[in-house]
This record gives C-alpha cells, structure tokens and sequence, in this order.
C-alpha cells in the first residue's frame, strides 16, 4: 500500500457521521484501556520513549470529526478524545488510513511526510521518539482488540477482516510489512 500510485483510501463516510453522534467520553475510556493493555503487553514501547514518555502527542485524523489526545503518562497511557482542535507538544495530522498504517507498519512516514500525506507540527523530536517506539513493537492493533475478547476473540478478528476488505483501512499488521 505505500505505492505512490495507488490513492490514499478515506474512512468510510457512515463512520465519519457515526461519531459525530457517538459520547466521547466512553469512548476515551475504552481506547485508555485499550492503550494501557498494550502498554502491558509491550512494556518496551513507551520505556523507548525516553525522556518523551509524559509529552502529550495529538493524532488527527483528517478524515473524522474527532481528534485523540495521547498522553504516555510514563507507562499507564491516558486517551482522550475531543471534537475541536486541541494544543499538544506534538501533533501528527493525516488520513485515518495513514495514521493505521504508520502503526501497522504498512506505510513509509518518509513518503507520507514528502507527499504531504501526513503533516507532523510541533515537537519533531517526540514525534521520531514515539515513530520508533510503535515501530519497535510492531503493533497489530487488530490482535490486540482480538485478545482483549476473550472467547469472541474468532468473530471480533472476523469481523476485523471484514471491515479491513470493506474499507481499505490496514486494520491489522501486513506480513510484510514495510519499515517506516
């Protein structure tokens, strides 16, 4: 997916409309949880953030009505998601797409970058931080959420997949993947 000749995909427009609906709040609340279980999972991660590991990140997907604070909070991640532009040390802006795949590997963030496909504002020097940490684990968001399902592990992957092919979001880890 990182060819140059193969168009970004956009979140779905129903999703876009379906969070303007959504209380953010619970929804924090999860994707706090969410992070934290990672956190535990891939201890690593935010120990690689070094001096970075309290520094308030914004991720901003263009492409939907919300934007997620990300505080690494030395360790117990905290999320926050607002409807309005909201001040960080450091903010990463681009498609939802983008943002996935940097995650999952799938995209190079140089060729996001000099596209000006992703916008990076701010403290560059939290953001290469935090670009390696994610890039060290090699997350699957995916089999995260799969594993926090118990047993609706199967149907949760499932409908992943589903929601990946419908999409053209990388909602899971390529295998092989690119390094950003």
């Amino acid at each position: 997916m990182s060819d140059p000749q193969i168009p970004m995909p956009y979140c779905p427009a129903v999703l876009a409309a379906g969070l303007r609906a959504l209380p953010l709040a619970p929804l924090s609340l999860s994707l706090t949880v969410f992070a934290r279980k990672i956190a535990k999972s891939n201890p690593g991660l935010f120990n690689r953030l070094g001096e970075y590991d309290r520094t308030e990140f914004v991720l901003d997907p263009v492409d939907l009505p919300i934007v997620l604070r990300l505080n690494p909070n030395g360790g117990q991640p905290k999320v926050k998601l607002t409807r309005r532009h909201t001040v960080a040390s450091a903010r990463i802006s681009g498609p939802l797409a983008a943002l996935l795949g940097l995650v999952h590997g799938a995209f190079d963030g140089d060729a996001l970058f000099f596209s000006r496909d992703l916008v990076v504002e701010g403290d560059t020097g939290a953001v290469l931080a935090l670009r390696n940490a994610i890039d060290d684990a090699e997350l699957d968001l995916a089999a995260e959420a799969a594993s926090l399902s118990g047993p609706f592990a199967r149907p949760v992957q499932n409908l992943i997949a589903f929601a990946e092919n419908r999409t053209g979001l990388c909602l899971t880890r390529p295998e092989d993947s690119a390094i950003w």
